[in-house]
């Protein structure tokens, strides 16, 4: 794989990661075990994801992180805990597909692939608030169903085609800013609602309080 490549494959895998970190480190691990995922030889580090013992791990994990994930308010914990964990391995497989011989390379790949778990986290994690406040108990199976199909086939599309990565990462990024500013506006206007029915909103400037 070229630079492009390897930048896409990391951008992506980042991104991914912030929505299922246990699905993309088993699906990537998995990939190098049977070889689908050919890397360069400075990638060797990368193939300690295709041990047994971290793909056991990342199976448990990607089993809970699936029941978790499809119940109301039990999703939002989940995300919550996950804030950190997610950015840092998203970070951490971003590190470990650039050239470990240079260190400015390592910064920057460290620093833009937690960062971009860290967006498709909030973009997740924003959704699922919005989601909760649903009074119908199925939207959260349907989205949590929906983002596990996304992450698997995108997760696949990168790994077969490479070069088609750095799109995937480019429209994952995107994707994210606009999910998180368009339903942080939504969740305003939904608290908003709410207060107004519910009588605590603050009367308007120079309205006076009901006696």
């Amino acid at each position: 794989m070229g630079i492009v490549e390897i930048l896409g494959v990391a951008g992506s895998l980042s991104l991914l990661a912030g929505w299922r970190l246990y699905l993309t480190i088993l699906a990537t691990g998995t990939a190098m075990h049977f070889g689908w995922l050919p890397l360069p030889e400075h990638l060797a580090a990368l193939q300690v994801l295709a041990n047994p013992w971290v793909l056991g791990v990342a199976a448990i994990g990607t089993i809970a992180e699936f029941l978790a994930d499809k119940i109301a308010w039990v999703d939002s914990i989940w995300d919550t805990v996950h804030s950190i964990v997610r950015p840092l391995g998203g970070a951490l497989l971003a590190l470990a597909l650039v050239d470990s011989s240079d260190p400015a390379w390592q910064v920057i790949a460290f620093l833009l692939g937690g960062g971009g778990a860290l967006l498709s986290h909030g973009a997740k994690a924003t959704t699922r608030a919005v989601v909760n406040v649903s009074p119908e108990p199925f939207s959260n199976a349907v989205v949590s169903t929906g983002e596990d199909v996304a992450t698997g086939g995108l997760l696949a599309l990168a790994i077969a085609y490479p070069p088609v990565a750095i799109v995937i990462a480019i429209l994952l990024a995107v994707a994210a800013v606009i999910v998180i500013i368009a339903l942080r506006r939504l969740l305003r206007n939904i608290k908003a609602t709410l207060k107004r029915a519910l009588g605590d909103e603050p009367p308007a400037a120079g309205e006076l309080p009901p006696a």
